[in-house]
């Protein structure tokens, strides 16, 4: 059988037979090497099929040819390739999953994370700036206590100088620059405009740059205050500090024991010391023994000490002017240095005396005042000339009170306008040049006075008494300044014509109501050139008949008034007198406001009398059509809530009350509107009759019980006192009564009582209500009679505040009086005063 035993090297067979065997046996071993070649050893061993196949195929000795071979290789590859790309994607897919699972597991502690961080920066209580970049703008989150008065606003908030304290804002700007620009950070505490501390802390990281704002708990606001409070006071001190130390004055601290704590450089300077350090160190001490012990005995009765000292400063006494003030931790004090101001007032001094002496022998009257205008030296012919008192003039009086007593005691002239010629005089202080005045006094003596300014300010009076050579003199000018001063400062114009009909006279007030040329008296103008230069401005001319009473022969002269209207609307009225020598004066007086003030009256009264009437004929009209209605809506509103009108749900029952109850509060309002409308029209009349106080008072205490068992309030009603009967409008005097008690029950306390008494008095029937309630303010009080003046003040409702004015003004129509006692925990009490008969009875206000 073929097969059965090797062939042997050079046995020959048929080709066929042989080929096949030789193809059989090679193409197993080339297909096998073929397959671990492609999916490798491992995957034969684990996940081929075939490999039994090939060795049944072997055991049968299949036979195949080479196309078959490759075909089989190549199936067999791409079923290999197959199976591993498949159990690569299921690996793959498995840990796809199995990351995806990883994911959603971060992707969820992530977002409880953001959760959690949104709640901490919501939580109010800091708020966050962050920059991601320098080119970006600042992203902000979280908030800040509204009390901190932090804007919620990104750009107000931003700009801290508009919340914060200014030196806040500074500190908070300059850090932030800082850190934006060097990356430095910085922990600050910084004050709102409010007064409310806040922590501020700057950090920056490699891609951001935050700034975080906290508000702080109530005892760490009360640390940062006291640090902020802290480092105002140390700014303040090294201020302060700083100051004294660049002073030319020695300063020095001095602690509980009297030792030196600090002092500045010019106590250093003075005690010889290098600096202050030295001077403390050492214990030099500025002062003698003697003034510190003057000064310790001086602190036992007083903490400051205010004098002066003389001490030895580098080698020369000198005189300080020390202030030392004493506490409690210690002492501080302050030396000035006034040795040349006493060295220069000695020297002064000396030269006060020695011309003292000197102007003390002169005749003429010699008086030195100061440059704040004080007295200060004087001559015995001073005195001597003006008769004062020695002690008022060593008093030091100012030239104004000396003038004013002269004027005072009758012994210079009268000025027309004494206070401007007091301060003409008083120029002299702001002069440069010496001055000349001529004083001619009422006893007769003329006085030359010149006043001499001096270099210091002040000015040297010297009065020369030149009576006898200027008597005769001083009498004409006087009587001359007296005339035309008179003329000049009268409002009514003045003008004198003479017999050829030239202007003689006139004063300023003539050319100015005129607009006629400054110099018309010193040109002699013609009365005709006035006439023809008055026709510009006057609507009906009165200079022709001026022209013909002036240049006019008739035989009788007579005197005349009138009045004219300029074209600018000043109204004068003018007066021609005829003078005894042949002269004309003429008067004019502006009266133009007069005549405008009693136009405008008449029109005023001409209104009035229109508007009266018409407030007549409104409440005619009114007085119908207001109450008309509502009567109708209250009268509809009960018929609504009666049983027979028909059954009404909870709601609807409500409602009707409502509507029921304000319209009888706006009914009481519309009444209270007319009575006081129709008592200011004066058509409202008093129906006087016998009025039977019990009943009245028992009715008007009826309309409030509902009110008053609404809270709980009690009513006593005292009329023991008083009279059965007397007379008045019973309606309107029970219409006082209701609005005193309803105001009662209005500010009275639950549980309280209100007290309504009448009695007789001298005076006629006192009613009086009276309540436990708040009382009356003083503001409240000056304006409680005023209409629509309606303040709670305590009360439960707000009314219209009309109340207490109805009561006035029924009151007073019976001729009495309302008066309020009130105060603070007195209560309120209100009394009204009725005549027993009524004097008269007003049938309106006036």
């Amino acid at each position: 059988m073929p097969g059965e035993g090797p062939r042997h090297a050079g046995q020959a067979g048929t080709g066929r037979r042989t080929d096949s065997r030789m193809e059989g046996g090679g193409l197993r071993a080339v297909l096998i090497r073929a397959l671990k070649a492609t999916v490798g050893g491992a995957a034969l061993s684990v996940g081929l099929p075939f490999l039994p196949a090939l060795a049944q195929a072997k055991a049968i000795s299949l036979t195949v040819n080479t196309v078959e071979v490759i075909q089989i290789a190549v199936v067999t590859g791409v079923m290999g390739a197959a199976l591993i790309s498949a159990i690569a994607l299921i690996r793959e897919r498995t840990r796809t999953a199995a990351e995806n699972v990883e994911l959603r597991a971060r992707v969820a502690d992530l977002n409880a994370s953001l959760h959690r961080s949104d709640a901490l920066l919501n939580l109010r209580d800091q708020r966050l700036v962050v920059w991601a970049s320098d080119r970006q703008k600042a992203e902000l989150l979280g908030a800040l206590p509204t009390d901190t008065g932090a804007p919620d606003e990104r750009a107000a908030f931003l700009a801290f100088g508009r919340w914060l304290m200014p030196r806040s804002a500074a500190a908070l700007d300059h850090a932030v620059l800082a850190l934006r620009e060097k990356a430095v950070a910085f922990d600050l505490t910084v004050e709102t405009n409010t007064g409310v501390p806040l922590e501020v802390q700057g950090r920056k990281t490699a891609s951001h740059v935050i700034v975080r704002f906290t508000s702080l708990s109530e005892n760490l606001r009360v640390q940062a205050r006291l640090k902020l409070e802290n480092q105002r006071l140390a700014a303040d001190y090294d201020t302060m500090l700083g100051l004294i130390d660049a002073l030319k004055m020695p300063f020095w601290l001095r602690a509980a024991d009297g030792r030196l704590k600090w002092v500045n450089r010019a106590y250093a300077e003075a005690v010889e010391a290098v600096d202050g350090g030295e001077a403390v160190r050492d214990n030099k001490e500025f002062l003698g023994t003697i003034a510190r012990e003057s000064i310790a005995a001086h602190h036992r009765q007083s903490r400051v000490f205010d004098q002066t000292v003389s001490t030895v400063v580098a080698g020369d006494r000198r005189i300080f002017a020390v202030t030392d003030f004493s506490g409690s931790e210690g002492a501080a004090g302050l030396a000035t240095d006034i040795s040349a101001a006493s060295t220069i007032r000695e020297e002064f001094e000396r030269a006060v005396r020695s011309h003292a002496d000197t102007l003390d022998q002169l005749t003429t009257a010699v008086a030195i005042f100061d440059a704040k205008e004080k007295l200060r030296f004087f001559n015995q012919a001073f005195q001597k000339l003006w008769g004062l008192e020695p002690s008022f003039l060593e008093s030091a009086p100012d030239n104004a009170l000396l003038l004013d007593r002269l004027r005072s005691d009758g012994k210079i002239a009268e000025q027309p306008e004494w206070r401007r010629w007091k301060e003409n005089l008083l120029e002299a202080y702001r002069a440069v040049q010496s001055q000349e005045h001529w004083w001619h006094l009422p006893d007769g003596r003329t006085v030359r006075v010149v006043a001499n300014p001096q270099s210091n300010g002040g000015v040297t009076w010297i009065f020369e008494n030149l009576t006898e050579r200027m008597n005769l003199e001083s009498r004409y000018n006087t009587a001359v300044r007296v005339q035309g001063e008179t003329l000049d400062n009268l409002a009514e114009g003045v003008a004198v014509f003479g017999p050829d009909g030239r202007i003689r006279l006139a004063n300023p007030a003539f050319t100015a109501l005129w607009k006629l040329p400054a110099d018309v008296v010193a040109q002699s103008m013609h009365i005709s050139a006035i006439q023809a230069w008055c026709d510009a401005f006057a609507n009906d001319n009165p200079w022709r008949d001026f022209v013909a009473a002036v240049t006019g022969f008739d035989d009788e002269r007579r005197d005349r008034n009138g009045q004219a209207e300029l074209k600018s609307g000043v109204v004068l009225r003018y007066a021609v007198i005829h003078l005894p020598n042949g002269q004309v004066m003429m008067t004019f007086v502006d009266v133009t406001d007069s005549v405008n003030v009693e136009r405008a009256l008449i029109d005023k009264n001409e209104a009035l009398q229109k508007a009266d009437q018409l407030k007549n004929d409104f409440v005619q009209h009114v007085s119908y059509e207001l109450r008309s209605p509502l009567t109708n809506i209250i009268g509809f509103t009960e018929l609504l809530s009666l049983p027979a009108t028909g059954p009404l749900s909870p709601r609807q029952r409500e409602y009707v009350e409502h509507i029921g109850s304000s319209s009888a509060v706006l009914l009481t309002v519309v009444n209270d509107i007319l009575d006081l409308a129709t008592v200011d029209a004066g058509i409202m009349e008093l129906e006087i009759s016998e009025v039977r106080i019990g009943q009245t008072v028992a009715a008007a205490a009826a309309l409030v019980s509902d009110r008053l068992e609404e809270h709980s309030i009690k009513l006593a009603i005292d009329t023991a006192e008083a009279p059965k009967t007397f007379h008045g409008d019973e309606i309107r005097i029970r219409q006082v009564l209701y609005n005193l008690l309803s105001n009662a029950v209005n500010y009275a306390p639950a549980a309280s009582t209100i007290t309504l008494a009448c009695r007789t008095t001298a005076q006629g029937v006192e009613f009086s209500v009276h309540d436990d309630g708040p009382g009356m303010a003083p503001e409240v009080l000056d304006t409680v009679f005023r209409r629509f003046e309606s303040r709670v003040n305590g009360g439960r409702r707000r009314g219209a505040g009309l109340g207490l004015s109805v009561v006035k003004s029924f009151v007073e129509l019976h001729g009495g009086t309302v008066r309020i006692d009130t105060g603070p925990g007195a209560g309120t009490t209100v009394t009204c005063l009725f005549p027993l008969v009524p004097s008269r009875v007003r049938a309106a206000a006036e």
